[in-house]
């Protein structure tokens, strides 16, 4: 029995590759898991840097570092631009989604509304049938 898809499932299946790539790495990159992880990197870099009796690659104010920030910012903002594009459409398709079925939810209430007025009619009617019945016939 195949079972009807949301509206997330029929998105994500819309989705390219490229674009479920950048949402991978916007939810990489928006983590604390990428911060500590960079924070460390950083602090390793700069303590190998600062105290190295071999070779400092890249000394005091740490210019390449700050190159690589730089670069991982270019990088960084337009993937997260394109991922915020796409929380955007999933938001208008979720507000769209619920639209429909706020639309069929009235239709079905205002069905069942004139349900319950035509029964709610037929009783009084009936109701009004047997007193009259009663009334035309008082012994039975």
């Amino acid at each position: 029995m195949a079972t009807k898809k949301n509206w997330h499932q029929q998105h994500a299946e819309t989705l390219g590759f490229g674009q479920r790539l950048a949402d991978t790495v916007a939810n990489g990159m928006g983590s604390w898991k990428f911060i500590i992880i960079q924070t460390i990197l950083v602090m390793f870099w700069m303590t190998l840097n600062l105290v190295g009796f071999v070779y400092h690659w890249d000394i005091y104010p740490f210019i390449l570092l700050n190159l690589l920030f730089s670069t991982q910012a270019a990088y960084a903002a337009p993937i997260i631009m394109m991922a915020q594009n796409r929380q955007n459409e999933r938001d208008r398709a979720q507000a769209q989604a619920d639209y429909q079925t706020n639309i069929d939810a009235k239709l079905e209430i205002e069905a069942l509304q004139i349900k319950l007025n035509t029964i709610e009619v037929e009783k009084l009617d009936k109701i009004i049938r047997m007193l009259e019945d009663m009334k035309k016939n008082p012994g039975k």
